[in-house]
């Protein structure tokens, strides 16, 4: 039997869209690529997704899906202002701080991913940035190692400021006054919960409840007409008791 050029079109469009529907039908068909980044095979994180996987090509809401980190969290984190932080994708970041001088993208997002959650990450060798505002926020979550703290101290980025990251000695040693533990202008309320120091002493301190965690001590103290550095030796005192 010989085909004419229309019956023989008609016959591979038949095959072909039928093929697929047929495939979708069964789930092997799939026009998108999962964002499900690789887990953790052994130790007491097994199963759980691994931050050291994420892919630029991820979006906030990809790591919402797969960390459970609301992607309004991750915006205010990184200063992204959009109305949809979830179609955000982290690839941006790079173009975003391109001018900052400091590398802030995929790393950054994965080394913050990890300390929020409390999940392993090797910085061993690596330098990675990270804007204030997403520090501020770990800070709060009290599950920070000293050595995660001191890190963090090290790449922490003030792109407001426009000028160098802010870098601190980590505490390697014992001073009188250990650099990382002193109290100055930038430490939030939330650094001393970390360090150590109880919300009710800070309560007896400042003689109020605890404000937001990310405020800063010197902005409370001039937003409500104390002396910062009445208050400030007086909370160092207490930093200096659960710092050995």
């Amino acid at each position: 039997m010989n085909l004419t050029s229309k019956p023989l079109a008609v016959i591979v469009l038949v095959l072909m869209f039928g093929g697929i529907s047929f495939s979708s039908v069964m789930g092997w068909w799939q026009t998108e690529t999962t964002k499900e980044p690789a887990t953790f095979t052994e130790g007491e994180f097994a199963g759980m997704a691994n931050p050291a996987d994420i892919r630029g090509s991820y979006t906030f809401g990809d790591i919402t899906n797969s960390f459970g980190i609301d992607s309004q969290i991750l915006a205010q984190a990184f200063g992204i202002v959009t109305e949809d932080p979830a179609t955000f994708a982290v690839k941006e970041l790079e173009t975003i701080y391109l001018d900052s001088g400091f590398e802030v993208g995929t790393a950054s997002v994965r080394l913050f991913v990890a300390y929020y959650n409390g999940l392993p990450f090797d910085t061993t060798g690596q330098e990675i940035y990270l804007p204030r505002s997403a520090t501020d926020i770990l800070f709060t979550r009290n599950n920070l190692s000293r050595e995660q703290i001191a890190y963090l101290e090290m790449f922490t980025v003030n792109l407001s400021e426009a000028s160098a990251p802010v870098v601190e000695e980590p505490a390697t040693e014992v001073h009188a006054e250990t650099e990382a533990y002193v109290i100055k202008g930038k430490t939030i309320f939330g650094e001393l919960i970390t360090w150590g120091v109880s919300q009710e002493t800070i309560e007896g301190i400042i003689g109020a409840p605890m404000p937001d965690p990310a405020m800063k001590i010197k902005d409370y103290a001039t937003a409500n007409g104390l002396d910062f550095e009445t208050i400030k030796p007086a909370l160092q005192a207490e930093v200096d008791k659960v710092i050995p």
